[in-house]
Parts: C-alpha cells; structure tokens; sequence
C-alpha cells in the first residue's frame, strides 16, 4: 500500500497510539503545538463543542506542514454538574477532583478530527457517562498510594484499564471513547479514503 497516505496522529497521547498500535495501523506521532489553555480561554461552547474544537485545532496545527496526509487530532473533555475539568495540577487536586466525582455521573467527551493540507476534513465527537461510587476516604487514599503519579496523565484521574475500574458503579458509552480516541468511526472514515485497508 505504497500509494496509501500516511497517518500522523497529532497527539502526545500514550495511550492514543498504544490504542492505533494494538490496532496494527501505521502512523508517526508529530506533537502539535496548540496551547490548549490558551485555546480554552474566552471559548464559550458546551464540553461537546470544546472537545471538538481542540480536536480540530491540533489536526490543522500538524496539518499545515503535513501536506496530504491524513493527520489526525484528538480530545477528551470531561464534565460534571456543569462544571468543566482539566487534567489535574498535582496529587492534591487529584484527590479533590475524585471527591467531587464520588457519588456522581461525569462525561467525557471525545473528539476526533481529521486534517489535510492545513483544512478539517472529517470529525466526530462522542459522549460516555461513568458513574463513580461511593467509596471511603480510606479506598481514596490508597487508591491515590497505589497509581501515584500515573493519574495525573487523565483528565479523570483514573485509568479504566487499570486500578482506576473500581471507582465505578456504572459505565454507559464505548470502551475507546473512555480511552479518549472513537475508534471505529475513525476507522470507517480511513477506510472510506482509502488510508487503511478495506
């Protein structure tokens, strides 16, 4: 497939091209260079539309410098009682962030775009709701010991294929949206174009 274009996933994500990897596609990670804080500031949409708009922000940031290839930008943002989260500071926040989820239904919003030659071909963003349980002081604790550090990689603090799973009583939404990249529209739309294999 020497004539298929390359895929550039426009993310420092490990866990993106852990998941793009697993799935056997080809790609190469160029990080882009969007300020996320800076593109936040003054954006006035629902977490759905942030999601999408920092998703489209990073494919085209790539994109620019990547003529026809299809470079692909992600996000993942995360709500709860109306209010927006970003990936925790420190341990301290970690730790005030899961007490406020504790007991409650929080959604993540992932979005993925798709650019070429500087301009947004193709997006789609997608919601899963999880639902924390209430669980002790005591499990928190030793929740924060045992992931340490590791958890302030995720905008929830927690990773579900790991430790992160027992915090929940209820998980409604697709397994790879929690990750934090759709897979499958992704892939139906690569193969559309002719980038994967059909």
């Amino acid at each position: 497939m020497s004539d298929t274009p390359t895929l550039v996933l426009a993310s420092r994500s490990s866990v993106r091209a852990m998941l793009l990897e697993n799935a056997g596609v080809s790609f190469r990670v160029e990080v882009s260079p969007v300020d996320e804080a800076e593109a936040k500031m003054g954006f006035e949409g629902n977490g759905t539309a942030l999601a999408q708009h920092l998703a489209e922000l990073k494919a085209q940031a790539v994109s620019a410098e990547a003529r026809d290839q299809f470079v692909i930008g992600a996000d993942q943002v995360l709500t709860c009682d109306a209010r927006l989260f970003d990936k925790p500071r420190d341990l301290d926040e970690a730790r005030k962030n899961l007490s406020f989820f504790r007991g409650k239904t929080h959604t993540l919003h992932s979005a993925v775009a798709i650019a070429r030659s500087g301009d947004i071909v193709w997006g789609h963003v997608t919601q899963a709701h999880l639902t924390m349980r209430e669980f002790s002081d005591d499990y928190l604790d030793h929740y924060i010991r045992r992931t340490g550090e590791k958890i302030l990689s995720s905008v929830g603090c927690y990773q579900l294929e790991g430790p992160g799973v027992q915090l929940f009583e209820r998980i409604e939404g697709d397994y790879f949206t929690i990750l934090g990249l759709p897979l499958m529209p992704l892939f139906d739309y690569l193969r559309k174009e002719g980038a994967l294999e059909t």
